[in-house]
């Protein structure tokens, strides 16, 4: 008896928490539809740049970054510019398939095959943002996006029989565990001392960190900041336990809204790019039945859809591997950028479905000043910075931060350039910055040399240390010293000139 009672506990409490309205899935359908639009017609800006093999992001770097056969991308099958273009328009074309919904399963694995594709073919400049919306496609193809307000209920036509008004499957219980992960993850990553002493959210909005102008202005209201950042860890590991612990309508309509309201804000004060729309977009499937019904019965409520026995197997055991991968990457040591050591034969799984679970955002936030700037010399003897559009080259930090460079995709790319780990796109990027530079521009404007440094000042009161180091150079300096005597001249001279402070 006792044990029965149990067993019909453990499944009211899994239909609670696992079970999603299909209009919150629709409503999740669409959002990802424009998300995915989006993120396809934003990428345009920076198509040749980023996207192309004579770019500066060379498929031999993409390679050697991504170390395994394994971390697969349908974009470097091939080299051509059209294939690029034919990757970054599938995205865009699976995005408007899901948005109206139709056919939606095979639109939703169109969509993952090709945000997956293009998050590692444009490695240095992806957030996790990205990452969590090539995770969410992956659950999206176990659910029935498109059950209802799509062009595929509309086919389906009046079916008999009672209608389904929620789904409750492997498949939603992914799609809420993998949202669970995230803020967990990211909540356990900020129990650390610059979190609890509330300076961390001060120097994350800093124009010379993650801040938007708007970002940089809060951050100086220090009465406000200081108390909110010592709420955001346990807000965001309270939110994730909510989710599964507490799974009432009440409790869901009350953290959906929280979150939604969270990234609206750090989307208005943080240079992160879709994250926060990608964010929001994993909340709605949790929107509750309520909010549609409005109080209302509706017929056939409690009938739900589920999934087969091969896809419950299948999403279950993947499901199985995701929880694999966060565990190993919440137990990496803080001190280290080394991927989790986990065997072969996992890695391998995770790099296949791409579902990577490292969620450690804003975990490390230091006291310190960062900035990027790009020496380029003409040939007409002027000196620009060329990562801010050939603007005069200044000396100094610059005082926009990374603010003043395109959009958040430059910031992240500079952010990260200087890392053992991503110096193998460093010839790349400096040679397609010059390459991009130089077929718009007249031979009076041609770039001689570039030279693209990196500077960190700490604010930490007992340490004023100032770093400074090139990351990356044009012409390309062989290994007996070719090709870089003419710009060891130019820097000699510029530095008598400009006074730049000396590289480490």
């Amino acid at each position: 008896m006792e044990a029965s009672r149990n067993r019909g506990f453990s499944t009211a409490w899994a239909r609670d928490a696992f079970a999603l309205d299909l209009r919150s899935l629709a409503a999740y359908r669409i959002a990802l539809g424009g998300v995915l639009v989006a993120d396809c017609l934003l990428r345009t800006r920076d198509f040749r740049l980023m996207h192309t093999a004579t770019g500066m992001f060379t498929p031999d770097a993409v390679r050697e970054y991504a170390g395994r056969a394994t971390c697969w991308s349908a974009a470097l099958l091939s080299d051509s510019d059209a294939w690029a273009a034919a990757i970054l328009a599938l995205e865009g074309v699976a995005g408007l398939l899901l948005a109206v919904g139709c056919v939606t399963r095979l639109a939703t694995i169109l969509a993952w095959v090709a945000v997956v594709s293009i998050v590692r073919r444009t490695a240095p400049a992806t957030n996790a943002g990205d990452s969590w919306l090539a995770c969410q496609l992956f659950w999206a193809c176990f659910v029935p996006l498109g059950a209802v307000w799509s062009c595929d209920a509309l086919r389906r036509g009046g079916e008999p029989g009672p209608r389904p008004q929620c789904a409750w499957s492997a498949g939603t219980a992914a799609l809420v565990v993998q949202l669970a992960l995230v803020y967990l993850s990211a909540g356990i990553g900020k129990c650390n001392d610059t979190w609890w002493s509330g300076a961390a959210l001060g120097h994350a909005l800093s124009v010379h960190d993650h801040g938007t102008h708007l970002g940089m202005a809060l951050s100086d209201a220090d009465r406000i900041v200081r108390p909110l950042t010592r709420l955001v860890p346990p807000f965001e590991i309270a939110g994730a336990l909510l989710v599964l612990a507490v799974p009432m309508a009440s409790v869901r309509g009350v953290l959906v809204t929280a979150f939604a309201s969270f990234h609206l804000v750090i989307w208005g004060a943080m240079s992160v790019g879709l994250f926060a729309p990608i964010a929001i977009a994993a909340w709605l499937p949790l929107v509750p039945s309520a909010w549609w019904d409005r109080g209302r019965r509706v017929a056939g409520e409690g009938v739900c859809l589920g999934l087969g026995r091969g896809a419950t197997a299948a999403c279950a055991a993947a499901l199985t591997l995701a929880v694999v991968g966060w565990t190993a990457a919440l137990l990496r040591p803080a001190t280290t950028n080394d991927r989790p050591r986990l065997p072969p034969a996992i890695e391998a799984l995770l790099d296949l479905t791409a579902l990577h679970q490292e969620w450690l955002m804003f975990a490390d936030v230091r006291a310190q000043r960062q900035w990027v700037v790009s020496r380029a010399v003409l040939a007409d003897g002027r000196v620009v910075d060329l990562v801010r559009g050939g603007a005069p080259f200044e000396t100094a930090e610059p005082a926009g931060g990374f603010m003043s460079l395109p959009h958040h995709r430059w910031h992240k790319l500079f952010w990260v350039l200087h890392e053992p780990r991503m110096r193998c796109f460093a010839p790349g990027v400096a040679a397609g910055l010059v390459r991009a530079w130089n077929a718009n521009h007249a031979a009076a404007e041609q770039v001689r040399s570039l030279e693209i440094r990196f500077g960190k000042r700490s604010l930490a009161p007992d340490d004023e240390t100032l770093h400074e180091l090139v990351v990356a150079a044009w012409p390309p300096r062989s290994v007996g010293g070719a090709g870089g005597l003419e710009r060891l001249l130019d820097e000699a001279s510029a530095g008598r000139r400009d006074g730049f402070p000396g590289v480490e």
